[in-house]
């Protein structure tokens, strides 16, 4: 094995250089790649959309967050066949520890009510060092549904 800053060569079985790296390894383990793999998880284990809301063809989410005056928007294409009953959204702030936004309840309660356009809101739930995130999510959503 050869180092070289935080890199490091390790031949394997067959002889061949293997370059390895220690800051993968950091950014596979910091805070918002561990929140991503838990969120990825649970979307995982979710049940699909398409079996909840069966007559559902299409679903997209207009979705602004904001905090104070300022705010990003975004649109959200759901793919219903391949998508779970789950949405979570990430806040925003890059600082923002253990902060998401879970619009599932109301998401799925319109949805299988058949309605093809609501809203929602949701304060986010994390924190920025010691203080409370104050970021906002408002979403827009558009539904169509089979007859």
């Amino acid at each position: 094995m050869t180092g070289r800053g935080s890199n490091f060569f390790e031949r394997d079985v067959g002889g061949m250089l293997k370059l390895h790296s220690v800051m993968m390894n950091q950014r596979r383990n910091s805070p918002a790649a561990q929140r991503f793999a838990e969120r990825r998880r649970r979307e995982d284990d979710a049940p699909r959309l398409h079996d909840q809301v069966p007559n559902l063809v299409s679903l997209r989410l207009e979705i602004e967050d904001r905090s104070g005056v300022t705010g990003t928007k975004h649109n959200r294409c759901v793919v219903v066949d391949r998508a779970p009953a789950l949405f979570l959204v990430p806040c925003a702030d890059p600082r923002c520890a253990d902060g998401e936004h879970d619009l599932t309840h109301s998401v799925m309660r319109a949805l299988r009510a058949r309605e093809t356009s609501f809203r929602g809101e949701d304060g986010c739930m994390g924190s920025i060092g010691p203080s409370s995130c104050s970021r906002v999510l408002s979403f827009d959503a558009f539904a169509e549904y089979r007859s």
